[in-house]
């Protein structure tokens, strides 16, 4: 099988067909283009998703706590403690593991999340470090963004600029070979890219609209998530090439090392589905926040599409990210 995160196809056929939901405290399991499962604890609600960092050596703390929270932060829901396992080669250092502990608790400081469990382990079945997190957050039914209530013609937002994340990793873990095609500054801006990991203040400016759908753009990028969304809505979507947001530095470093940028991990960056009339006023909210929610499309009927120079282009089911040509 190919290096990364398996089909959807094969996600659904393999996976998800042989699990049974049988507990009524049950109210979500996580699905294509939903990565948290809901549990009824009777009077709160408790919001959980698991996330492996296996593509990144750097800051790998930090990237295990943010990703594993934006999934709970796309349920608006609040993280209250992170269970982390930790697979290390035999060549990690005592020095290398408090590292990594330290970067991970800087994160956790950051956001407001405890880590409360987990596991460490040496292992020869790994040869690069593996982190495995599962945020356990709470929320209630008030704040629950309801899927049901999309529509066509409902607006498609990304926050901050796509390609953040792998932009922070290839920057950082390969800051030689970067060199060829970034300046120093532009590698300094690059590396900064790992402070803005985090989708708490999207979170928490879109509890006031009536947001119906979120997703953290990780793996595959914005246009896996478009095409995620839109699979596990049950309709279609068209965005718009020309305004989907990338920065220079991203754009140079993915022309450099010949990589799509569309097709980029990109945790940092939420995708909301919103109803129209909200839209604009959502982003001049944003705005005041000091940060940059884009509307880059609509929910249609059928298909999933991106108009670029006046065509429209198919958008089809997430391979494996860009990230894997370099790591």
């Amino acid at each position: 099988m190919k290096i990364g995160k398996i089909s959807n196809n094969d996600l659904k056929k393999l996976i998800f067909n042989n699990l049974t939901l049988d507990r009524k405290e049950v109210l979500e399991a996580s699905e294509i283009g939903s990565d948290c499962a809901v549990v009824d604890l009777g009077g709160e609600l408790l919001v959980t998703s698991v996330d492996p960092i296996t593509g990144a050596s750097k800051n790998i703390g930090s990237l295990a706590v943010n990703v594993a929270c934006n999934d709970a932060y796309c349920n608006l829901a609040e993280p209250v403690g992170l269970l982390m396992s930790v697979l290390l080669p035999e060549k990690t250092t005592k020095a290398e593991i408090e590292e990594i502990m330290k970067d991970a608790q800087a994160a956790c400081n950051k956001i407001g999340v405890n880590i409360i469990g987990g596991h460490t382990e040496v292992t020869d079945v790994v040869n690069t470090v593996v982190i495995t997190t599962t945020v356990l957050a709470k929320t209630n039914d008030r704040l629950l963004p309801n899927r049901k209530l999309v529509k066509v013609g409902d607006r498609i937002l990304v926050s901050k600029h796509v390609g953040l994340e792998g932009t922070s990793i290839v920057a950082s873990d390969f800051e030689v070979k970067s060199l060829k095609f970034l300046n120093d500054e532009e590698i300094k801006e690059a590396k900064s890219y790992s402070k803005l990991l985090s989708v708490k203040e999207e979170s928490l400016i879109s509890r006031k609209f009536n947001v119906r759908a979120l997703h953290d753009i990780t793996e595959g990028g914005v246009l896996g998530a478009v095409w995620e969304m839109a699979t596990n809505l049950g309709l279609g979507a068209n965005i718009r090439y020309e305004d989907i947001p990338v920065t220079d530095v991203t754009k140079k470093l993915t022309k450099g090392f010949n990589l799509d940028p569309l097709r980029f991990i990109s945790s940092g960056s939420m995708m909301i589905i919103v109803e129209k009339n909200d839209s604009e006023k959502l982003i001049e909210e944003a705005k005041l926040s000091g940060l940059l929610f884009t509307d880059i499309g609509e929910l249609v009927g059928k298909g999933i599409t991106m108009e670029k120079n006046g065509e429209k282009i198919e958008i089809t089911e997430p391979s494996p990210d860009e990230l894997y040509k370099v790591v």
